[in-house]
């Protein structure tokens, strides 16, 4: 490995290196919200009580059937080819022809979605029983019990597996220069193309990649602590139990 090259290419391309980043956290990000609130949705829906043998019953068991073919669809197949499928096959099928951008966040949202729907269903399935009960005892209806009681904790249980999601995508997004998204990952194999440097390259990319993820890491963390509260907080209520 040369150190004269690795500066040699930063000073070089730096524009480039710093295009295919913002491109990778711009979809990352975008994609980790809206899998989010995929998430939260499917883990909803899933949970509605309805009376046995009712209309409602039928439509909302169609519904879930639907939404769980869509879960193990994205979780069962692999990122790359839902890319192609979206991209390429929806144009062929339909003639939908879209931004290569939009078809990436199109499909890391999807993807992300299917993920974060098993993750909102176990943070919903933690919080105990009694609780529910209670709410209902004091009469609120079930849209009430999610937005008041259950999904304020569920949001903050599930805090550090969403922040995996994100780092996980941000990785991920490299699979999407197949269909033409100018991400880091792309961008990289058009600087060693052009220098046939390829370690080189690719070490200055691995830095970045480094960069992205223990930063994002190191905000969720952040985040945590501030949600969890002082920790003087933290030491009474111990104490206290």
């Amino acid at each position: 490995m040369s150190f004269e090259w690795i500066i040699s290419i930063i000073e070089n391309n730096w524009q480039m290196f710093l295009r295919g980043a913002y491109y990778t956290l711009l979809i990352s990000t975008i994609s980790t919200i809206i899998g989010a609130f995929i998430g939260f949705f499917i883990g909803i829906m899933h949970t509605i009580p309805t009376r046995k043998k009712s209309v409602k019953h039928y439509i909302l068991k169609l519904l879930n059937f639907i939404l769980t073919c869509y879960v193990e669809f994205f979780r069962g197949t692999p990122m790359i080819v839902q890319a192609m499928v979206v991209y390429y096959g929806l144009d062929i099928a339909f003639g939908i022809d879209m931004h290569f951008i939009t078809a990436g966040i199109l499909v890391v949202s999807l993807n992300t979605g299917a993920y974060m729907a098993e993750i909102v269903r176990g943070g919903i399935v933690s919080v105990d029983r009694g609780q529910y009960e209670a709410a209902s005892a004091i009469g609120m209806n079930h849209f009430q019990i999610m937005m008041h009681v259950v999904l304020p904790q569920v949001a903050r249980n599930i805090l550090p597996a969403t922040g995996n999601q994100l780092i996980m995508n941000i990785k991920d997004t490299a699979v999407l220069n197949v269909i033409g998204v100018t991400e880091l990952f792309f961008q990289t194999k058009s600087v060693a193309g052009n220098n046939f440097r390829y370690f080189e390259s690719f070490f200055v990319a691995c830095v970045l990649y480094f960069i992205m993820t223990f930063t994002a890491s190191r905000i969720l963390l952040y985040v945590e602590k501030r949600l969890d509260g002082p920790d003087a907080y933290q030491k009474e209520q111990k104490e206290t139990l």
